[in-house]
């Protein structure tokens, strides 16, 4: 190991979370869609990705809803989701490493597949509910 540690708190989970959202906000495919979809709740939804990652990665549940519903209707396609994944994955890896470092990345990963195959499918069969 270098000289960066692991994610272990939440303050790392608040920094992660707002390192990667300043990089998403600036960046030109997918900080318009974030920034339309999210205009002036920022702070919330900050304190929502708090929750989820403190749920996920910590097991401390702080966290409760669905996480895919509100992606559903926005207009992203694969591009979205790998710029969003190198992102995240850069982020990471500036900050941390170690086990909590390569699980965050491997669960984004996994998220984002998820989400695109949804949504796709969502797309071709608009009657069926979102779950």
């Amino acid at each position: 190991m270098g000289n960066r540690k692991d994610i272990e708190t939440i303050a790392d989970i608040r920094l992660l979370v707002d390192t990667f959202y300043g990089m998403v906000r600036r960046n030109a495919l997918i900080g318009p869609v974030f920034n339309n979809a999210i205009q002036d709740r920022w702070p919330e939804h900050l304190d929502k990705m708090y929750r989820f990652w403190q749920t996920v990665l910590l097991g401390e549940h702080t966290y409760g809803g669905s996480p895919f519903p509100p992606h559903a209707p926005l207009p992203i396609e694969e591009a979205h989701f790998n710029t969003w994944l190198g992102l995240w994955r850069d982020t990471v890896d500036s900050l941390f490493e170690g086990e909590k470092a390569e699980e965050v990345k491997w669960r984004a990963e996994k998220m984002a597949a998820m989400f695109l195959s949804k949504i796709t499918y969502y797309r071709h069969h608009p009657s069926k509910p979102l779950r």
